[in-house]
């Protein structure tokens, strides 16, 4: 038995189809004169946009529009001026055009990969996916097809590009399985979205598993069985049939109140990245947006959005979710996320440095910006706002008087806007001690259980040599969660969560006990979790 990372829930039995790499050498391949080179780079652009929106348009409608906007998306990438032109000097320098893209990609890769989070890193993904369909352009180099394997088909591969995921006919592939990957990556979320079972992140998979062999994965734990037999066979293929029963039975809880099993209201809240991801929330019937990450603003652009480009964003949301509450995380952005036009100070230790509230604080011009958006786009809808990695008290203070001054601006101005509820993300040891304090001073709470986990048991959650430290069911996490939910109780405030533990079926009794309002999730996740608490009944 091989384990992995569980990505995509559900049960693919069927045969191994390895998917092996193709060659982008380019060591033979000589330098004509600039204006060749560039041409030829022009060739492969225009050629991987052709393509890319091909791609998407056939995934729009095969599977949806939400899901479309990834290879969309690597064509805005491409589409700035800033990689173009610096592939471009490249080439001015005396680079073939592959090793210009190389160069180039590999830049915004390596910028990418080094921040530890999920969300940043899937940027990485997309531009080696953006720099392998351009070296084969360049190269003349055909992509695999894997859009005519056979039925049950199980999908072996070191890596699936979106654009690789998005030609998959999910009525022939069983499951997915890859040597790299996680949770938030674009193909586990394309799997996702075809409701085919994946696995990633199962080491050597393409060594140890050999074309035709039969095969089990498991998307839930994460586990993948090669040569299983007649027994395992039979009690996965029960499995299956159970697990797609009560899948179709998740549709009644599509627009239903959230209320346990005796009567306690609570509400069901989506995490979303950007505007698009509205979509996904409603068509899932969502209470809520408990957590709007606006870093994915700034981050994959050549300069800083304006305020109208944020207002454009906000009051977006606000007016699709239709007078829901929208909370708005204020820029969460440091060290461990390098934003070039930012020009922020490398640090030894970024994730314990210049970040979130602290790097905003000291720049005020850019976060008015934010909080004039956001305070004009109140009029259209129910926000609120919400700020991150708060350690003190006079951080908050500091961002009242900041928000004052924003709204006496706009005052002046004649620019209508709301009086905004303002609160705060737990998610530090030192948040959880003071929160008591930090009750009178906001209006909410919303725990980020991610951080605070990885805060409160001093562990790096990419590190698989203390992973099993990471847990949010370790005493210490469960007593800090406990202990803020009391204190916002006590202060008469609303408290949620929005790290990944707010979906877990096995810590929303204790939850529910404490007395947790709101539960923000992933938009996959709001009819399970809604049917979790809604079966709940208090002893």
């Amino acid at each position: 038995m091989l384990k992995g990372i569980g990505v995509s829930q559900g049960y693919g039995i069927g045969k191994a189809v390895i998917i092996g790499d193709i060659s982008t050498d380019y060591s033979n391949v000589k330098y004509t004169d600039a204006e060749s080179e560039k041409a030829r780079l022009q060739n492969a652009v225009d050629s991987f946009i052709e393509e890319t929106k091909k791609l998407a348009s056939d995934i729009k409608e095969a599977v949806g529009e939400k899901e479309a906007e990834i290879l969309e998306g690597h064509i805005v990438m491409l589409s700035d001026p800033f990689m173009i032109s610096q592939m471009q000097e490249n080439i001015d320098s005396g680079s073939i055009a592959e090793k210009a893209v190389d160069t180039v990609c590999n830049m915004f890769i390596d910028m990418f990969s080094s921040v530890d989070d999920e969300l940043t890193n899937q940027r990485a993904s997309d531009v080696k996916d953006i720099r392998d369909s351009l070296l084969k352009a360049l190269l003349g180099v055909k992509s695999i097809d894997i859009s005519t394997v056979p039925k049950n088909s199980v999908l072996v591969a070191k890596d699936f590009t979106p654009s690789m995921t998005s030609k998959i006919n999910k009525n022939n592939v069983s499951a997915i399985i890859t040597e790299v990957g996680g949770v938030t990556s674009h193909s586990a979320i394309l799997a996702r979205a075809m409701g085919i079972p994946a696995v990633l992140s199962v080491v050597n998979a393409t060594e140890i598993i050999k074309d035709g062999m039969q095969i089990i994965t498991d998307g839930f734990k994460g586990k993948v069985i090669t040569c299983p037999s007649e027994i395992e066979i039979d009690k996965y293929t029960s499995l299956q049939n159970k697990y797609l029963k009560e899948k179709e039975s998740l549709k009644e809880y599509i627009g239903k109140e959230t209320v346990t099993a005796d009567g306690i209201k609570k509400a069901v809240y989506a995490n979303i990245g950007k505007p698009e991801d509205v979509q996904n929330v409603l068509q899932n019937s969502g209470e809520g947006i408990g957590l709007f990450r606006t870093e994915f603003l700034f981050m994959d652009r050549a300069n800083e959005p304006t305020e109208e480009e944020q207002f454009e964003a906000y009051s977006t949301v606000a007016r699709a979710m239709n007078g829901k509450e929208v909370i708005i995380r204020t820029l969460d952005i440091g060290g461990d996320k390098d934003i070039p036009y930012l020009h922020i100070e490398k640090e030894e230790n970024p994730f314990l440095g210049h970040r979130a509230i602290r790097y905003c604080l000291d720049n005020p011009e850019l976060f008015k910006k934010q909080i004039r958006a956001i305070l004009r786009a109140s009029v259209y809808g129910n926000i609120k706002i919400m700020l991150p990695l708060v350690t003190c008290l006079e951080e908050v203070k500091a961002a009242k008087e900041l928000i004052k001054k924003c709204a006496e601006e706009l005052n002046s101005e004649g620019t209508q806007f709301k009086n905004v509820p303002l609160g705060v993300m737990i998610e530090t040891p030192a948040a959880v001690l003071i929160s008591d304090l930090l009750a009178k001073e906001v209006d909410f709470f919303s725990i980020g259980t991610n951080d605070l986990t990885g805060y409160t048991m001093a562990v790096d959650r990419g590190n698989a040599n203390v992973s099993n430290l990471y847990n949010t069911f370790q005493p210490a996490v469960m007593r800090a969660i406990e202990m803020t939910i009391k204190n916002a109780k006590k202060a008469g405030i609303q408290v949620g969560m929005c790290g990944e533990a707010a979906a877990d079926a096995r810590l929303i009794p204790n939850l529910i006990e404490w007395g947790l309002d709101e539960f923000s999730v992933t938009s996959g996740s709001i009819l399970q979790t809604r049917k979790t608490i809604c079966e709940y009944k208090q002893k």
